[in-house]
């Protein structure tokens, strides 16, 4: 054990370690890798997002105390551990929630607060920019929120130097460099999968229907440079170094990989990034990312398309509501457990109560639920209600009404996942699961399983999350052997021998979730009546 931790200890005096960055919606992690990739500190700092006038939004003061305070953990963590104070490491890597809308004047000053992907502000220009470009631009994405931008005539428009996603944001400020990774720029701007960088076409295309408004840029120029994994993409600045380091010990120069989306990462941490895998990101959001063998035969509002971060084509079903609402739920019980005076621990109630799921109806017993908390676009929502509805002769019981609350969290995903499967006939081997909806693993497995009609499967290593994701892509960049592909390099060099455990979809389980679905396509008209009404 000695002399392990004495390699550890070498390892981090020497920067042979590499350091993962990633802000979630409700966490920031960054974690300390080390260069056989296994996770040797780690440090967190939970968040929300806030919903000022009307847009959900992080100051930018809540992001940089929230970097801070996480990689601090992180090096407090490596000093408790190890007795070292963290001082150098090998790369840095930052991932973020994709997409959304950051811009800055010629003076580096953010125009308008951060509108994160969770705004369901774009419609018009999400269904104009699709029917241009023949190519499904979703609500989230960046370029949809510039353009909605133009047609609401906001001020800010003329003054744009720089747009860019949260990612992009820190990494620009820790090294300078205006660049994002493929992945993450891919849900920015379609990308041409021939060049790796944005569809030129499609920039014309968009520079020729915003020249009316002679506005003093053109696309191109405000948006970052695209670079694939394994590039370099600049080195922490001296002011980079200070910024993410308050105590000043971290060292400038470091280099940094292309900063990433939660999505990119999510499959760098799952290895999906092969034809025909797929993973699934469950937690506030949902998101199934399966790896495509070849282009969709049309463009579909519901199904966003975006890349690996080595430029694969990814078909990316997101649904914005999952285990929020069944949070608040458990919430709920947890209080009427306190006011009869006992104490159940956190994860107990969780595992019990989602436990509880597994011994109900396979359809739940007729129960309904939409955990929407906030719109839904797969189901054309703008703005949701959390709803439970239930007819007088349901079967209303604990274990039903666990499960209809853990199938309503992926209901809207199985709305798009139907798209790919029965349209366009797409064929996945497995789903690699990974975030809190898995926690309790049998139980997220098994409902899982369920929805999607294929095995689920959960890695040692899936509770390290997109952190360790983004780690894996700085010690790509710095480890690889020439010409070694990331696809191999995830193969060989770290999920080798890694330990899962697969779970086969139970029939009856697929029948009662496909049962649920009907109940679910029908019952929207009362969710559209609730959003309507309850105001």
């Amino acid at each position: 054990m000695s002399l392990e931790l004495n390699q550890i200890k070498d390892a981090i005096i020497n920067g042979k370690t590499t350091i993962g960055i990633e802000l979630g919606s409700t966490r920031i992690k960054t974690v300390l890798i080390s260069e056989d990739s296994t996770p040797i500190a780690s440090g967190s700092h939970d968040w929300e997002n806030s919903y000022v006038n009307n847009i959900w939004t992080y100051s930018l003061e809540d992001i940089w105390n929230g970097v801070q305070d996480s990689y601090q953990k992180m090096a407090q963590d490596v000093k408790e551990k190890y007795g070292i104070t963290l001082q150098t490491t090998g790369a840095i890597g930052i991932s973020a929630m994709m997409h959304g809308y950051m811009v800055f004047d010629k003076d580096g000053n953010l125009l308008t607060p951060f509108r994160t992907w969770r705004n369901n502000i774009t419609g018009p220009a999400s269904e104009a920019l699709t029917k241009l470009f023949n190519y499904p631009i979703p609500q989230r994405w960046s370029i949809a929120h510039l353009y909605q931008a133009i047609l609401n005539k906001e001020e800010h428009i003329s003054e744009i130097n720089y747009l860019t996603t949260l990612a992009g944001y820190i990494h620009w400020k820790l090294t300078g460099q205006k660049v994002l990774g493929v992945g993450e720029a891919s849900g920015v701007f379609p990308i041409d999968l021939n060049t790796k960088n944005y569809n030129l076409k499609m920039i014309e295309q968009f520079n020729e229907l915003i020249s009316p408004l002679n506005l003093p840029w053109r696309l191109q120029d405000i948006l970052p440079s695209v670079l694939v994994a394994g590039e370099r993409a600049g080195e922490l600045t001296a002011e980079g170094a200070k910024l993410l380091d308050v105590t000043g010990q971290l060292q400038p120069g470091i280099p940094l990989c292309p900063p990433e989306g939660d999505a990119g990462t999510g499959m760098v941490a799952t290895n999906t990034i092969s034809a025909r895998t797929g993973n699934v990101s469950a937690g506030t959001s949902v998101f199934a990312m399966i790896v495509l063998e070849k282009e969709l035969s049309k463009a579909y509002p519901e199904i966003d398309l975006v890349t690996t971060p080595d430029g694969k084509l990814v078909a990316m079903a997101h649904s914005n509501n999952c285990t929020s609402d069944y949070d608040a739920w458990i919430s709920l019980f947890a209080q009427a457990i306190k006011e009869l005076g006992m104490e159940v621990s956190k994860p107990k109630l969780y595992d019990t109560l989602l436990g509880a799921a597994l011994k109900g109806d396979p359809d739940c017993g007729g129960l309904l639920a939409y955990g929407y908390i906030s719109g839904e676009h797969i189901t054309h929502f703008e703005e949701g209600r959390p709803l439970f509805v239930r007819s007088s002769n349901s079967n209303f019981n604990l274990a039903n009404f666990m499960r209809v609350n853990l199938f309503a969290a992926l209901g809207a995903l199985r709305t798009g996942l139907n798209i790919l499967f029965e349209k366009e006939s797409v064929k996945v081997d497995e789903i690699l699961g990974h975030g809190g909806f898995f926690k309790t693993k049998e139980v997220g497995m098994k409902i899982m399983a369920a929805a999607v009609g294929v095995p689920v499967a959960i890695m040692e290593t899936a509770g390290e999350g997109g952190a360790w994701g983004i780690a894996l892509l700085a010690s790509y960049m710095i480890n690889r052997s020439e010409g070694e592909s990331l696809e191999d390099f995830l193969n060989n060099r770290v999920f080798a021998g890694q330990k899962r455990i697969s779970v086969e979809p139970d029939p009856s389980d697929v029948a009662g979730f496909n049962e649920f679905m009907k109940r679910y396509t029908k019952g929207l008209a009362i969710e559209r009546a609730a959003v309507e009404y309850l105001k």
